[in-house]
């Protein structure tokens, strides 16, 4: 009887980890999915309505600065912690036209070569 308290005790002590491969969890993407292609089509001089026809809006508004854009997607993986990313890009106003970026994709190779007006 002993040995029955103590073995049930540790199994409920241990919690789920003993069962955590038999649970299911979901993969979790949150925020706005970009891809280096989405990127690369980005010029300094673009109006803001340009950036959100090539990239879309942005996940986060600065509510004090309205030239600061913020694009942030974070993939949490429900199987495995290894497989989780995030990719964030930063974008910068001056006067309604995009002045510069900031982020985990490499910078778009024309990015200085202005649209033509």
């Amino acid at each position: 009887m002993k040995a029955l308290v103590i073995l049930s005790s540790v199994v409920i002590l241990s919690g789920c980890s003993v069962f955590e491969n038999w649970v299911y969890r979901i993969d979790v993407p949150q925020g706005n999915f970009l891809e280096q292609r989405d990127i690369d089509q980005l010029r300094v001089g673009m109006t803001k309505e340009q950036v959100v026809y090539v990239i879309g809006k942005p996940v986060a508004e600065n509510v004090f600065d309205d030239d600061v854009w913020f694009y942030v997607f974070d993939y949490n993986s429900g199987r495995s912690r290894s497989n989780n990313y995030q990719n964030k890009v930063k974008l910068t106003f001056e006067n309604d036209r995009l002045k510069a970026y900031e982020g985990t994709f490499d910078r778009p190779e024309n990015f200085d070569i202005p649209l033509e007006q």
